[in-house]
């Protein structure tokens, strides 16, 4: 009985250790979601089975490196992580005034014309 309380213990904690060690991804499938639906053309032409990826916003697949599209709507966004469905559509809204890399258009400009906003390249 006793090697048996041993073994549990051992692995509790090596569960616990692989747990914690995991990789530090930090998901926003509520934004993703989002924005494939309020840009559903966008997502049917750019997307993978209608979605829109994490490449809107991340040029890399570090997702604390933003693109100039995705720093535009971080900014826009009322809190980290934010999950509120509506705040989320406002700050894609706000993010659409912003200015692209593409001379005299914004944001909003090249989403109505279904090309993705963000550049390949991170923002400075």
């Amino acid at each position: 009985m006793k090697n048996v309380l041993k073994f549990v213990a051992v692995a509790a904690v090596a569960a616990g250790l692989f747990v914690t060690s995991g990789s530090q991804a930090v998901a926003r499938p509520k934004y993703k979601d989002v924005m494939s639906a309020t840009y559903a053309e966008l997502a049917k032409k750019h997307g993978t089975d209608g979605k829109l990826t994490c490449a809107v916003c991340h040029p890399d697949k570090d997702k604390k490196i933003r693109n100039n599209y995705g720093a535009e709507f971080g900014k826009a966004l009322t809190k980290k992580n934010e999950s509120d469905e509506a705040k989320i559509k406002e700050a894609l809204t706000k993010a659409e005034a912003g200015k692209s890399a593409t001379e005299g258009k914004t944001f909003g400009d090249l989403i109505k014309a279904n090309e993705l906003p963000g550049t390949a390249e991170a923002a400075k």
